[in-house]
């Protein structure tokens, strides 16, 4: 018994030395491809701004991209994200101070569909 007990004192404590394994180095995200609206050049651009995409909207990323293959156009969604990025982009042109006025949130509120009318009052 004394045994079984002094062995379980040693391995605890020979695994508490070993170090713990090395986590594998964080990569950044690959250069996009297939931007057809978007403005930028690398992944890390990208992907701060479809965050802002995915809470303007409340979605998350397969809602316009096919999964495990974003630049793919199979989703029509991400056409229709195109051209609402595009209007986006022409009304903020058209002030005159250069500051970004409108934005996916601003119609969208958090959801996929923006409400046209208010609700009813009850």
């Amino acid at each position: 018994m004394r045994l079984v007990a002094a062995l379980s004192v040693l391995s605890l404590g020979l695994a508490a030395q070993q170090a713990p394994a090395p986590s594998p180095a964080k990569q950044p995200p690959p250069n996009p491809t297939n931007l057809k609206i978007l403005k930028v050049t690398s992944g890390a651009e990208v992907g701060q701004i479809m965050r802002t995409f995915t809470t303007g909207l409340g979605v998350q990323c397969s809602y316009c991209h096919v999964a495990g293959n974003f630049p793919s156009d199979e989703n029509p969604k991400k056409d229709e994200a195109r051209k609402m990025i595009a209007m986006a982009q022409k009304i903020n042109a058209e002030f005159p101070d250069g500051k970004m006025h409108v934005t996916c949130y601003t119609c969208h509120r958090g959801e996929a569909q923006p409400k046209t009318a208010p609700e009813p009052k009850q």
